[in-house]
C-alpha cells in the first residue's frame, strides 16, 4: 500500500468532509438508530455532522486523506461541539418514541467526557468503497502526533463496535458503555498522551 497523505481540510472543503462522513455513517448503528428513515438520515446527518465537529474547521483540526475519501473532525482542547444544535436536531427528527433514550444517551456522553483539557474526536469516517485501505489509521496517526505534542489526552465515543479494535491499536482504552432503552451501545474511549 502506498503512503496515505493526510492534510488539514479548508473551510471550502467543508462539504467534501460532510459528504464522506455522511456516507461512512450510513450503516452506523447509532446514527441509523437516531435517524432510521433514509430520507431523514440523508437530510439531517450533514447538519448533525456540522454541529458535532464543524467547530474544528476554524482551528485547522479537520483532516482529509489526499483523495477525499476519508475525514476526521477533531476539536482541540477548549473547543466544543454545538450541543444545543445536536439536541435540537434529534428532538426534531428522531422518532418520538426514542426521544427519552436519546436524552439519556447525551447525558451519559456528558458524564464520560473528560473534565480535563483534551482533544476530542467527534467524527471520523471512510467512504465505504475505500474502507480497509488504512485511511482511518492514517487519520488517527496524523492527529495523535499533535495530541502527544500537546501532552493532553484524546477522547472519542465509538458508535460502532467494529471500530473499537482500531482505536485500541492507537492507544485508546475503553472507559465503559453508553446505552439507554433500545439504543445501540456507544463505547467511550480515552488515550493518554505518549
Amino acid at each position: 500500500m502506498s503512503t496515505v497523505e493526510v492534510r488539514a481540510a479548508s473551510e471550502r472543503e467543508q462539504q467534501v468532509v460532510i459528504d464522506v462522513i455522511t456516507l461512512a455513517f450510513s450503516t452506523d448503528p447509532m446514527a441509523r438508530w437516531a435517524f432510521p428513515n433514509p430520507q431523514i438520515y440523508l437530510a439531517i446527518m450533514p447538519e448533525t455532522i456540522k454541529a458535532f465537529g464543524g467547530n474544528g474547521f476554524a482551528h485547522g483540526t479537520v483532516h482529509l486523506v489526499d483523495d477525499g475519501s476519508a475525514a476526521a473532525m477533531w476539536l482541540p482542547p477548549g473547543v466544543q461541539p454545538d450541543s444545543k444544535r445536536l439536541e435540537a436536531l434529534t428532538e426534531q427528527h428522531s422518532p418520538p418514541e426514542r426521544q427519552a433514550d436519546m436524552t439519556r444517551v447525551f447525558e451519559q456522553m456528558d458524564r464520560f467526557h473528560p473534565n480535563e483539557p483534551c482533544w476530542y474526536l467527534p467524527m471520523i469516517g471512510v467512504d465505504p468503497t475505500s474502507q480497509g485501505r488504512g485511511y482511518g489509521s492514517a487519520l488517527l496517526r496524523h492527529a495523535l502526533v499533535q495530541v502527544d505534542r500537546d501532552s493532553v489526552p484524546a477522547y472519542l465515543e465509538s458508535s460502532n463496535p467494529r471500530n473499537v479494535p482500531l482505536y485500541e491499536r492507537h492507544g485508546f482504552e475503553v472507559l465503559g458503555g453508553i446505552q439507554s432503552g433500545s439504543s445501540p451501545t456507544i463505547v467511550p474511549m480515552l488515550r493518554r498522551p505518549r
